[in-house]
């Protein structure tokens, strides 16, 4: 038999038989559903952000530090921070299995879901520091 010719039982396979085997078909629907998830509560959130930095525009720092104390606004606002961060991740982590191949697949994953935990962590640090009233 040619080696370049193929087999018969090749030829004869279906396209999906052919694709069997080859890798699962949705391994990208987990995270599909949480960029679309957090792609939805990022909406409201964002919204309202947007409303209050508007309404806080002059304001000085007493007034920004009297509006972050309130439990609502640092609530929702360490969500804002919690879920953006959130859905960045997801986001690149998609990116890294799409375009980085070989061996710096593990790396860029481990450095993109680092960066975003302590960028996320710092952010939620912050909320925090404001909503209990501390300077520096």
């Amino acid at each position: 038999m040619n080696a370049t010719a193929p087999s018969h039982h090749t030829v004869m396979r279906s396209q999906l038989g052919r694709a069997r085997g080859l890798g699962s078909g949705h391994s990208g629907t987990e995270y599909w559903i949480v960029e679309r998830v957090s792609a939805a509560s990022l909406l409201p959130l964002s919204g309202w952000f947007v409303i209050q930095m508007f309404r806080l525009g002059g304001a000085d720092y007493e007034d920004v530090t009297k509006w972050g104390g309130k439990p609502v606004n640092a609530t929702l606002l360490a969500a804002l921070v919690a879920t953006s961060f959130y859905h960045a991740e997801a986001g690149l982590q998609v990116i890294v299995d799409d375009y980085v191949h070989g061996k710096a697949t593990a790396p860029a994953k481990l450095l993109v879901r680092f960066g975003c935990g302590i960028f996320g962590l710092l952010g939620l640090v912050s909320v925090l520091k404001l909503a209990l009233g501390r300077k520096g």
